[in-house]
């Protein structure tokens, strides 16, 4: 990163940007996430310093675990899918963009993984442009 960010401006600037983010370390135990109160994918405080995989349903699991096995074997950068989900109160699908990425040192060591979450519906929905500032 360029420049430096005082831990106030950071931490305002994790819980603004419009993505939410979990972070785990080269032990695959959970270390922080973003958004708590607003999150797709909710979890109990209790999880964190806990393992990753107790945060992931059955079904994916498998997969969850294969990615970071390749992440930490340096075999994989970065995971991404999507997936429909019943979201707000009337459970309407939305598509939920699900990226994983690996953390690394500048040697290249790994460090952990970033999974980031972002619902998408909005942008997939975007025709022409609309210009800064300009009305509705």
């Amino acid at each position: 990163m360029i420049g430096e960010l005082s831990e106030e401006i950071l931490g305002a600037l994790l819980e603004t940007m419009p993505i939410e983010f979990s972070v785990v370390d080269a032990q695959d135990r959970v270390l922080a996430w973003n958004k708590h109160e607003t999150r797709i994918f909710k979890r109990p405080v209790g999880v964190i310093g806990k393992s990753v995989q107790k945060c992931h349903p059955e079904k994916s699991l498998v997969k969850v675990e294969q990615i970071l096995k390749e992440m930490k074997e340096g075999k994989r950068e970065s995971a991404t899918f999507w997936i429909d989900l019943p979201l707000g109160p009337n459970g309407e699908l939305h598509k939920v963009l699900i990226q994983y990425f690996a953390l690394r040192d500048k040697e290249g060591k790994y460090l952990g993984c970033l999974e980031a979450s972002q619902d998408i519906t909005f942008h997939r929905e975007l025709r022409r442009e609309k210009r800064l500032l300009a009305e509705e």
